[in-house]
């Protein structure tokens, strides 16, 4: 599982953008945009001018959620918790395990490296704080919302994807209600981060992915520990990040097979198997998943950062334990993976990682 810490990453998705772009570099080659109601000073922002298509985007609306402390609370249990949002939001201290936000620092936005991001160029999560000069102060309730969950951001530009919009479409509208009372609680963040820098081909290539949302999205079904799972891992990104996909974003040799190679400040690794196939995890119980979430260790072996479980130990047992059970359905894939192991050719998702020529 991990889509935060530098995953939120979509590995698959960035992988088909670079064999786009070197399509399109090889052979030498919408709908109206609403118009931004505030100007911010977010230094984030960047002009794609040489992209000539612009995003599909629904107009702004005046809504303004009503600041109640439940949703408050509700809304750093999932921010704080199985969104991770601070984990690609904030200036994460490589100094502590896991790799937690700095202190002080949550919401104020990261510069990603090329390595984190897997991509050329430079990726930035903005400052999502309050502050009004360098952060989100200015932004409306809705542009927050519409960032959230359509993939545009205040100014009307297609979000990169490592953004997961498309799995927080699932977020209802009360809980996506919620995640933006919170977030605007915070405490103001004085962070200038330089633009957006990515290539025309590659800012091209996600143009077509932002949809709006017209109609409300509904509370999901969560009557069982599985189907609340489901939901939980589809926020959480564990698909994005354990499945090996191709550019259509179908799974190469399995969903949750593992393999996704991470690299950045923790060196390289490959995301774990976590279906129950003998190569995978099928000793875990439930209390052992509980506690490799809660810890971020397996027995002595200790979880790299890019896994984000200072956020998810702050779930509920009851919910981790929904993940749990959701995985247990899921169809198990034979590939063994090792980050303890010296890197070796794989054949199944031909890359090197630890005990690749066991498979």
């Amino acid at each position: 599982m991990s889509r935060q810490s530098k995953s939120a990453t979509i590995a698959a998705f960035m992988l088909g953008v670079i064999l786009v772009s070197a399509i399109i570099l090889t052979t030498g080659c919408s709908a109206k945009v609403q118009q931004p109601i505030a100007q911010s000073k977010l230094a984030e922002d960047s002009k794609p001018a040489a992209v000539s298509t612009s995003p599909e985007a629904r107009p702004l609306t005046d809504v303004k959620f009503e600041r109640t402390q439940a949703r408050r609370e509700r809304g750093k249990y999932l921010v704080e918790g199985v969104l991770a949002c601070f984990a690609c939001h904030s200036e994460p201290d490589y100094t502590t395990r896991g790799a937690p936000p700095k202190r002080g620092r949550e919401g104020g936005g990261y510069v990603f490296t090329e390595d984190e991001a897997d991509i050329p160029g430079r990726v930035v999560a903005p400052n999502i704080s309050p502050d009004p000069e360098t952060g989100a102060g200015t932004w409306t309730d809705d542009m927050f919302a519409r960032a959230i969950r359509e993939g545009i951001g205040h100014d009307g530009r297609a979000l990169f994807p490592m953004m997961l919009y498309q799995n927080f479409r699932k977020l209802s509208d009360e809980d996506l209600a919620s995640v933006v009372v919170y977030v605007r609680s915070i405490p103001p963040v004085r962070n200038a981060l330089p633009k957006r820098e990515l290539s025309p081909e590659i800012l091209q290539s996600f143009q077509s992915i932002p949809k709006p949302l017209t109609e409300p999205v509904p509370a999901p079904d969560l009557s069982t520990p599985v189907k609340n799972g489901e939901f939980l891992a589809h926020v959480a990104d564990c698909y994005g990040c354990h499945t090996r996909t191709d550019k259509e974003e179908k799974p190469v040799f399995g969903a949750f097979g593992g393999g996704v190679m991470f690299k950045g400040p923790w060196g390289e690794a490959a995301s774990a198997n976590i279906t129950t196939d003998p190569s995978g995890i099928p000793y875990y119980d439930e209390n052992l998943y509980l506690q490799v979430i809660r810890t971020g260790k397996v027995k002595a072996r200790e979880l790299k950062p890019i896994m984000p479980w200072v956020f998810f130990r702050n779930m509920k047992d009851e919910d981790i334990k929904s993940i749990f059970a959701y995985l247990r359905t899921v169809k198990p894939v034979k590939h063994v993976v090792d980050n303890t192991e010296p890197p070796t050719d794989c054949k199944i998702c031909s890359r090197k990682h630890g005990f690749g020529e066991r498979n």
